[in-house]
């Protein structure tokens, strides 16, 4: 395969959507991230040029390389919003036909547009090819448990029309992001396409990720929940370690900073509660200090906050992962 989009071995930063904005991009990336994307795009309102759009299209001078996600089915709005792009810096552009959000599967856009409205699916793919000038790509998930055909006829549907990669969740639609990931499904598709293939599902440690490429065959995987409140994922994945406390908090506090400088403290405070308890989650934190994220409000509050998280989680996670490491998935190790 001659100049693929991604080379083997690459690791994706998955776009989420309210989460992978410019400040989570930018930790992820200092711990080794190089493949990103924005949050997912909703096309008809770029066409709008909406404020909140326009800023989750926002990239960074250290950015590398990123890519930019849409979700739609109206091939003209698909155009219009593609044309658009054009004349922004991205390096790729990738069409979501994965997500499963009621939201999204309401308007029969995401996953819901390739299982019921297949030949508009493709239609959208070939119009984004045409119009784009940057390579396109699309995101979807297996379409069957028990018959892996029908998710390689559609995917072979998809490479062509046009698609310069494939990543494909290894989940149905009505799955969502639990049970088991089918990896034999991903193989086949793998196996079956000439196009870059990108594993989906179920990497939520470096360990499971790992286990995504063994079984599915892929060399690149992509990245979703498994790097919210873990940068250091990337890290780990490359050969380093988790983080120790102190890094661990100066990272989080830059994190949470940059959301408040981007969105505002009225609105950056309620936005980023989320990304602190994903932070905290599974580290080992008193219950109370995780429900304390409820009533963040300002930065006197939040450094405040800070001081309670510097005192580190809580002595049966630090004896527990000192004894049995490989059963704890979110590993903070206390300072030197």
């Amino acid at each position: 395969m001659a100049d693929p989009l991604y080379p083997d071995g690459a690791v994706l930063l998955a776009p989420v959507a309210g989460h992978t904005d410019l400040p989570m991009r930018l930790v992820c990336r200092e711990q080794g991230c190089r493949y990103a994307f924005t949050e997912m795009l909703d096309a008809g309102s770029l066409v709008f040029q909406t404020t909140k759009t326009l800023r989750m299209a926002v990239r960074s001078e250290k950015e590398s390389f990123l890519g930019v996600q849409l979700v739609g089915s109206e091939p003209d709005t698909l155009a219009r919003a593609a044309e658009i792009l054009n004349d922004m810096d991205f390096d790729v552009l990738d069409f979501n036909l994965g997500c499963p959000a009621p939201k999204v599967a309401r308007k029969t856009e995401g996953i819901s547009l390739a299982l019921k409205r297949p030949d508009d699916a493709l239609r959208a793919v070939e119009t984004l090819v045409r119009t784009s000038r940057i390579p396109v790509s699309a995101k979807t998930r297996i379409q069957s448990e028990t018959d892996p055909e029908k998710t390689v006829s559609f995917c072979r549907r998809l490479r062509d029309a046009g698609i310069a990669a494939l990543t494909l969740h290894g989940r149905v639609m009505s799955a969502f992001y639990g049970g088991p990931v089918h990896y034999e499904i991903i193989r086949a598709v793998r196996e079956a396409l000439d196009i870059p293939v990108i594993a989906n599902g179920g990497g939520l440690t470096p360990e499971s990720f790992r286990t995504l490429l063994r079984e599915s065959g892929c060399s690149r995987g992509m990245i979703a929940r498994g790097a919210l409140g873990n940068p250091w994922i990337f890290r780990e994945l490359a050969g380093g370690g988790p983080p120790r406390l102190s890094e661990f908090c100066d990272v989080l506090e830059r994190h949470v900073n940059a959301m408040l400088d981007l969105y505002g403290e009225e609105t950056g405070f309620p936005v980023s509660r989320k990304t602190v308890l994903a932070y905290l989650r599974g580290r080992g934190f008193p219950g109370s200090l995780r429900a304390s994220v409820s009533f963040l409000s300002d930065r006197t509050g939040f450094a405040r906050f800070l001081e309670e998280v510097r005192k580190g989680p809580s002595p049966r996670y630090t004896e527990f992962l000192a004894e049995r490491p490989e059963e704890v998935e979110r590993k903070l190790l206390p300072d030197l």
